[in-house]
């Protein structure tokens, strides 16, 4: 590590730290300066962290909050369904699956830590965005070039934010059901959605109800421990 969260320095003493060449240090650190990694100032030039580092810092942080706060969460609906249960938080106009607990059962779906799709398609998507609360332009905005009708999708959402939670069946995998609502952070924005897979065979609609009503629940209490003031149930 070339430099600590306080230190300033010259090009030259960087130099005696990393093993690159003159001009392709000065190529580095502009490059890092143009991303805000790194600001420099004075004559001759002093280089020290820039506000990107605590930026990057913060959202690894809370990412391991957040999963750390979810677990038991997501493994007390594990044991209760047996079903696969997945944690996604938003990422620009996609989800990304950042913690998953996989059903025991031989007959079972699941996507993967790491799984990513785009924010209007399936249940955990759809849990997401309804917790935005967006308004036309911007919904707009977010499938745009995709072939989706726009007033059935804000028709859906808005029957999820009233419901509490998404469903889908066969929308992403045939024979799938998922089940999902949308929790929220200190600031009462949408971090992210819980969400069950499982098969049609075992997954009608009682089933989706108890499971919907169980994720709302789950998501308001998480919501509360991630610091949320307001009443979500």
């Amino acid at each position: 590590m070339a430099f600590d969260s306080k230190e300033e320095m010259s090009a030259a003493e960087l130099l005696d730290r990393v093993d690159l060449s003159k001009p392709t240090l000065y190529r580095l650190l502009y490059t890092l300066e143009s991303l805000d990694f790194i600001t420099s100032q004075g004559e001759p030039q002093r280089f020290r962290l820039g506000p990107a580092i605590g930026k990057l810092a913060n959202r690894w942080l809370s990412g391991l909050d957040l999963e750390k706060s979810a677990q038991g969460f997501m493994r007390s609906i594990w044991e209760e369904t047996q079903e696969t249960v997945a944690l996604y938080v938003p990422e620009g106009k996609e989800r990304v699956c950042v913690y998953e607990i996989s059903s025991p059962q031989p007959l079972s779906f699941r996507r993967g830590t790491g799984h990513r799709d785009q924010l209007w398609k399936g249940a955990s998507g759809k849990a997401i965005i309804s917790g935005m609360q967006l308004p036309d332009e911007a919904l707009a905005r977010l499938i745009e070039g995709e072939d989706v009708d726009l007033a059935a999708l804000t028709r859906e959402l808005k029957a999820i934010a009233k419901r509490g939670y998404a469903f889908s069946r066969s929308e992403m995998i045939q024979g799938a059901v998922a089940v999902a609502a949308p929790f929220f952070d200190r600031t009462d924005q949408v971090a992210g959605s819980l969400v069950v897979y499982g098969p049609s065979q075992r997954m009608d609609m009682e089933v989706v109800e108890r499971i919907g009503a169980r994720l709302r629940s789950i998501g308001a209490d998480l919501s509360r421990t991630l610091g949320s003031v307001a009443r979500r149930s």
